[in-house]
């Protein structure tokens, strides 16, 4: 598979970026030969690797649509990556027609083909922003023109925080997103645990240590954390396949947590 399009010309695409390894995974074709070989040695330590970003795709289709049925209509999608394989404009959508969505990443490839997919779509808009600038984020002119502050607004937070160092206090970014938001608005995470093959942890974060953004695994407890401050949606932080997996999910080795909590007045 190779990227669709020609890449911009200040795309470093000798340098492997997450976004087009996790597009790579999800079977997508924005990616370059680095991403795939970087992407290959991931698969190599832990195999099940493309399975478990589908697993997560299917949460962030599962919650999105959780959050449409409870009647949100404005999205922020932080940490987004390529807007492709089932995204959140396409999933709110099918439910609520009316929906608009701010796309964020901080990877320029995925801001550049995000904004060609998304061209011609004027309830969407795409932002190139690190979202722990939340100012940036928050205030930039798109966001303006799409979300209303005053009313629910769904912050999807998806396999994005593995990426910021403890120095960054994962915990504190997202408060500082809940805390801008309005009553009834939901937040969606989910986060990586090295829980299920913490013997092979430290080589996958070697690996990610040569792309542009190197991982940090973190406990359930430690994910649990960044829910402080919101009800949270049954069936609470579970693993990624088991949200939304029905009243009696079956138990899952737990790769990744996940959850949605939504703010009380």
């Amino acid at each position: 598979m190779t990227a669709t399009g020609t890449p911009a010309a200040t795309m470093d695409t000798t340098k492997p970026s997450a976004a087009r390894m996790y597009d790579y995974y999800l079977g997508g074709t924005h990616n370059f030969p680095a991403d795939r070989e970087l992407a290959e040695q991931v698969i190599a330590s832990l195999p099940d690797t493309p399975r478990i970003m589908r697993e997560n795709r299917a949460f962030l289709q599962a919650a999105v649509a959780h959050c449409a049925r409870a009647g949100i209509r404005q999205f922020i999608d932080l940490g987004a990556g390529i807007p492709t394989q089932g995204p959140v404009h396409e999933t709110a959508r099918a439910i609520a027609p009316d929906c608009r969505v701010v796309y964020c990443d901080i990877e320029e490839t995925a801001v550049t083909y995000g904004r060609r997919i998304l061209a011609d779509d004027d309830a969407c808009g795409f932002v190139h922003a690190d979202l722990r600038d939340r100012e940036g984020v928050l205030a930039h002119p798109e966001t303006a023109r799409l979300i209303d502050f005053d009313r629910p607004v769904a912050l999807l937070m998806l396999s994005v925080l593995q990426f910021l160092p403890d120095r960054d206090d994962p915990a504190g970014t997202v408060a500082a997103y809940r805390d801008r938001l309005a009553p009834g608005s939901m937040i969606a995470l989910s986060h990586a645990t090295d829980e299920a093959f913490r013997d092979r942890s430290d080589g996958i974060t070697s690996v990610y240590r040569r792309s542009s953004t190197p991982i940090s695994y973190r406990s359930r407890e430690e994910i649990a954390d960044l829910f402080t401050g919101l009800e949270l949606v049954p069936p609470g932080v579970v693993p990624v396949p088991v949200w939304g997996a029905g009243p009696a999910p079956a138990a899952r080795e737990a790769n990744g947590f996940c959850g949605v909590g939504v703010k009380k007045p």
